[in-house]
């Protein structure tokens, strides 16, 4: 009897100390979930750490950043692509400059359109297929070094 109590002590130990499962951040102005992203140079196991807004539904997407009058530096916002597909974005009620990164079906960076003009309704294209696009602060590119053919690594929410 008293080994039939220990036992059912130590499960109950392990029930009431176990991990509650992870909970999904969510951005406070926006609602939608955060993920960590990583763009690092091929075959490197570190580089630019970003907190990313996900934009996974048809309405998320068309929203974006409009209307935003500022984003922190190791922000942005991850568009994926299902199925991957060519993509254009463009800037009409987007109030800040941004980077447009357009990540290609193997996770590399396919083609950056940097500085993008706020308001301007001309169409940014990728330079095809691509499986997400990443959009952070205008000139974040340059300033970190982030090239074409960098890996793109995010965390689903």
């Amino acid at each position: 009897m008293r080994l039939m109590t220990m036992l059912a002590a130590c499960i109950l130990g392990l029930i009431l100390c176990a991990p509650a499962a992870a909970e999904t951040i969510t951005h406070p102005q926006s609602g939608l979930p955060v993920a960590n992203l990583l763009i690092t140079k091929p075959g490197a196991n570190t580089g630019s750490g970003f907190r990313v807004e996900v934009a996974a539904t048809p309405a998320q997407q068309e929203r974006g950043l409009m209307f935003r009058t500022r984003m922190g530096a190791n922000e942005g916002m991850i568009f994926p692509m299902e199925p991957p597909r060519p993509a254009a974005f463009w800037m009409k009620d987007t109030l800040i400059p941004l980077d447009i990164i357009f990540i290609g079906t193997d996770g590399r960076i396919l083609n950056i359109v940097a500085d993008a003009k706020p308001r301007d309704e001309t169409p940014l294209y990728s330079a095809g297929d691509v499986s997400a696009v990443l959009e952070i602060n205008g000139g974040g590119a340059a300033r970190r070094g982030i090239k074409v053919g960098d890996e793109v690594r995010w965390d689903a929410p």
